[in-house]
């Protein structure tokens, strides 16, 4: 607890010798240690034994910051580039289902290779593809077996990126396709 004198009772310089008091706002400094009644101009008169930072403390210190601002900025900046690529595959997971429901959706099947592009610069392939079958299980199967796969690819800077999803369709086998495999 600090002790401040009654303004009565406070000890003034002579004339021409101004000191500095103790008491006021310089106590409020965490402790630090004044030197009471120090005259004006005289060295270390306000900050008597108080300890700074040397230049070596201040440079390792920025240093240090320094390279943790640097790391985080990295570590943002590559969950940036991560969401992006995340957005990319999504489109084209997104773009390769509806494909795939396009062509399930149809009702003539044959065995056929296409291509062609959608409008945000993904292009696509699809491959239907008849599963064969031995000559005793296409006489008693009363179907045919296709196989769909759907490949979306785009481009991502100078590499190519790509997904594909494939699935089996259960088709009836038409009157012609009887004394076929």
């Amino acid at each position: 607890m600090v002790k401040i004198k009654p303004p009565a009772q406070r000890a003034y310089a002579p004339a021409g010798k101004a000191k500095i008091s103790t008491t006021g706002i310089y106590r409020i400094f965490r402790g630090l240690k004044f030197e009471p009644d120090a005259e004006i101009g005289q060295k270390g008169a306000f900050f008597k034994g108080l300890k700074g930072f040397t230049l070596i403390e201040i440079l390792v210190a920025i240093s240090i910051l320094s390279i943790s601002l640097v790391v985080i900025l990295q570590l943002f900046s590559g969950g940036l580039k991560s969401s992006r690529l995340s957005d990319k595959y999504t489109k084209g997971i997104f773009h390769a289902k509806e494909k795939m429901e396009e062509i399930l959706l149809g009702t003539e099947f044959a065995e056929e290779v296409s291509e062609g592009e959608f409008g945000d610069s993904y292009r696509w392939r699809s491959e239907i593809v008849r599963i064969e079958q031995s000559e005793e299980e296409a006489s008693k199967l009363p179907f045919n077996t296709f196989n769909i796969q759907v490949d979306v690819v785009w481009d991502e800077g100078d590499k190519e990126k790509r997904f594909s999803i494939s699935t089996l369709k259960v088709v009836e086998k038409k009157k012609g396709d009887e004394s076929k495999n």
